[in-house]
């Protein structure tokens, strides 16, 4: 007699929303392909413009604009002639890779990772989590080491405090990603997403000033803010939700300590850093300082802080990194740090070659007139809406987007020529428009399986619990998702409306002083 098969578990609203997400995720091409794609239609779409004669009144200059046909004779020299040049001249591109030589040979060193654990195992019982939590928030100024290094950390931590291991991994995983705008230190992303605002703000107003730390004041205090809001939903929801644990193969693991090696280096590596602050506060803080305006003073406003931000916060990763090698060991020859930077250097390969079609792409934009026309169009159509509205718009657009687009370079160099230019012709600085999209692009970061990381947290959860499916890792995490999204949504329409400065040079509005 056949034994009747079971049934099927039936699956949740949930559970079939989220495989139809990752199931149209996969069928997306490469971003690089999606570049591609976006340069042919610009070119088409610049035909049909301009053969039905489209234009606009440029309402920042009062000229007329019209579209501009790129696949005639003279359209399709200039392509062939100054593709190379497009990309050389790409603003921020030698920025990011510069930063990344001093990040690469921080996280190469281990220097990361050990700092990170240090201040975990240094933290009183009654802290650890909201230390984990701040921790992990500043763990994304190092790139891939937050969402790699500190999940399987915490997950060791919850089992010594006799909770589940998959709680802490949660927590630290959505902390790490969904906090990802957010930091006290400028790092990777401020200079990766400067690299497309600086150019779609061009095609407005050449003459707007940009930089690398004008989101920083949001940033930072979004930081401690967040920190609040993680915990929160850790100790009402994440935790209880998944209760205590009682494998007894995972219970009695303890993580190796420190060698007494690691703990000297760190010391040194650490008193390094102190050292580069206050050369940096030395050079900066005199009226005179080397580091202000030689004429005005500024420390903002063409100064060479401002001009140089790409070297300091390099040295801010590469001398402590470089420290922490050498007494740790880990640097022992000067190949060694050639290597540590040559490796860093070829996790960019794919940013390079995103940056060569977005490049060509907003060169198309700019020569085609398009970029400006569609701003002037979406202006028009906003001019009556009020501010919360734009700005919860924007907000909820980019975090869509954010699920099916993990590049958060790839999603901002196709949003940036339409979000900022539009935002600018209502009177919006661009610092303020870059904020709101980071802030969409955060919120979604611990929910998307389109991330490389999603599949490593996966794999460290069902180390924990054999069960533990898609379904069941993105329910665990969807809890920080919504938290983060609607709190920070809400923290940035107060800053907003106090009118305050998300960052040194980046006011709410255009023509807003900034000061020096």
């Amino acid at each position: 007699m056949t034994t009747p098969t079971a049934p099927a578990p039936r699956r949740t609203l949930v559970d079939r929303f989220l495989d139809g997400v990752e199931k149209i995720g996969n069928k997306l091409p490469d971003p690089v392909m999606i570049f591609i794609a976006i340069c042919a239609l610009v070119l088409i779409a610049s035909w049909l413009a301009a053969a039905a004669g489209v234009s606009v009144t440029n309402p920042a200059t009062g000229k007329t604009v019209a579209a501009v046909n790129l696949l005639s004779a003279d359209g399709l020299r200039r392509i062939l002639s100054e593709a190379v040049k497009n990309f050389g001249a790409f603003p921020a591109l030698g920025l990011v890779l510069v930063v990344m030589l001093g990040i690469g040979v921080a996280e190469k060193t281990g220097y990361f990772e050990v700092a990170m654990r240090r201040v975990i195992e240094r933290a009183p019982q009654a802290f650890i989590i909201p230390v984990i939590i701040f921790v992990a928030i500043l763990g994304n100024v190092a790139g891939d080491a937050a969402p790699i290094v500190l999940p399987p950390i915490a997950a060791m931590v919850f089992l010594r405090l006799g909770l589940h291991p998959v709680a802490g991994v949660a927590m630290a995983y959505a902390a790490a990603l969904g906090g990802f705008a957010a930091n006290l230190i400028l790092g990777m992303s401020d200079a990766l997403v400067l690299a497309f605002t600086a150019p779609a703000a061009a095609l407005v107003d050449p003459s707007v000033e940009t930089n690398t730390a004008m989101n920083y004041y949001f940033v930072a205090a979004s930081t401690f803010m967040l920190t609040a809001v993680v915990w929160v939903v850790a100790t009402r929801v994440g935790i209880p939700r998944l209760g205590r644990y009682d494998n007894p193969e995972f219970v009695s693991q303890e993580q190796a300590a420190l060698t007494p090696q690691e703990i000297k280096a760190l010391r040194a590596a650490n008193w390094s850093l102190l050292a580069v602050v206050g050369v940096l506060l030395a050079l900066s803080t005199p009226s005179n300082g080397l580091l202000r305006n030689a004429t005005t003073g500024s420390l903002i406003q063409d100064s060479p802080l401002m001009n140089g931000i790409g070297l300091i916060i390099t040295l801010f990763f590469f001398v402590p990194g470089l420290v922490y090698g050498l007494v740790a060991g880990k640097i022992k020859s000067g190949g060694d740090l050639a290597g540590m930077m040559t490796s860093s250097m070829a996790s960019m390969g794919g940013f390079i070659v995103i940056v060569f079609f977005a490049a060509q792409m907003l060169a198309f934009f700019n020569w085609s007139n398009l970029g400006t026309i569609i701003a002037v169009k979406g202006a028009e159509l906003l001019q009556n809406q009020h501010g919360m509205v734009l700005i919860v718009g924007v907000v909820i657009l980019s975090s869509i987007v954010n699920i099916f687009i993990g590049s958060a370079s790839a999603k901002w160099a196709i949003l940036a020529p339409i979000f900022v230019p539009m935002m600018m012709l209502l009177g919006f600085h661009p610092a303020f428009t870059q904020m709101i999209y980071r802030v969409g692009d955060s919120i979604t970061n611990p929910i998307t399986p389109m991330l490389p990381y999603f599949p490593l947290v996966l794999g460290l959860a069902q180390k924990y619990d054999k069960k533990m499916g898609i379904g069941t890792l993105i329910a665990a995490l969807l809890p920080y998702s919504i938290a983060i999204g609607v709190c920070w949504t809400i923290f940035l329409l107060v800053w907003f409306w106090l009118g305050w400065p998300v960052g040194p040079g980046g006011p709410i509005y255009l023509n807003t002083p900034v000061g020096g």
